[in-house]
């Protein structure tokens, strides 16, 4: 399994606050909105069979069904599964979510979907390739698929390690490994070695005197990569 029990431990245990928007997750809450208008930029959603690998929580897959797309979200933390399918419940926003890894979701179903997300995901797992492969095997000819990470540098580091973590407190110690970030030659590389396009790299900012984020230029901490499956 191309997990780290660790990792799915950790998350497991803040599951229940995942729709706490002043959580943990908070980050995840406030960028969302960029991210969503980010994907439905390239891809638009209304009317698109989309996939969410990593979805945790749900707080992306529902945002996109929001939009108007069929969503499966798919994630191998029980706990979080159970999270998302309640909040789906009680906000009547419709996501089909599963208890299943990227790689035996691609073997049930590849080729079914228009677009594919793994958001804040690959810097978390032991073989990030493969689930760049699975994703590749997941949408359909002429699909699209977005991934977003962090890269591997000292300034990556400072900010998203001892900034996010330590020092201005944005996320729990520990949430991150900076030894699995990913650079983005390196992520460039396991795309166009799973058969897919790139098509384009986005860096996410944080201010930490307006505490606002914002897409930008700069990809050198956290960044978005939109590609695209050949027909």
């Amino acid at each position: 399994m191309n997990a780290d029990p660790l990792e799915l431990q950790k998350f497991s245990e803040l599951a229940h606050r995942w729709w706490d928007p002043t959580s943990e997750f908070r980050p995840l809450h406030e960028i969302n909105p960029l991210r969503l208008e980010w994907i439905n930029a390239r891809a638009p959603l209304a009317g698109k069979n989309v996939i969410d690998i990593g979805c945790g929580g749900g707080i992306l897959s529902e945002s996109m069904a929001r939009k108007g797309a069929t969503v499966t979200g798919i994630d191998l933390g029980e706990k979080a599964l159970k999270v998302a399918d309640l909040h789906s419940l009680e906000s009547g926003v419709q996501v089909r979510y599963k208890l299943i890894a990227a790689e035996d979701m691609a073997a049930q179903e590849a080729g079914q979907y228009d677009v594919v997300t793994c958001m804040e995901m690959l810097e978390h797992v032991p073989d990030p390739s493969a689930i760049v492969r699975a994703c590749a095997a997941l949408v359909k000819p002429g699909g699209q698929v977005f991934f977003s990470t962090l890269n591997r540098n000292p300034k990556a580091y400072l900010f998203a390690v001892i900034g996010a973590e330590y020092l201005l407190r944005l996320l729990p110690k520990g949430t991150h490994d900076y030894e699995k970030f990913i650079t983005p030659s390196e992520l460039s590389q396991y795309i166009r070695s799973a058969g897919l396009e790139v098509q384009g790299f986005k860096g996410m900012g944080y201010n930490p005197l307006t505490k606002i984020y914002s897409l930008n230029d700069d990809t050198s901490v956290n960044y978005l990569v939109a590609a695209r499956r050949p027909l």
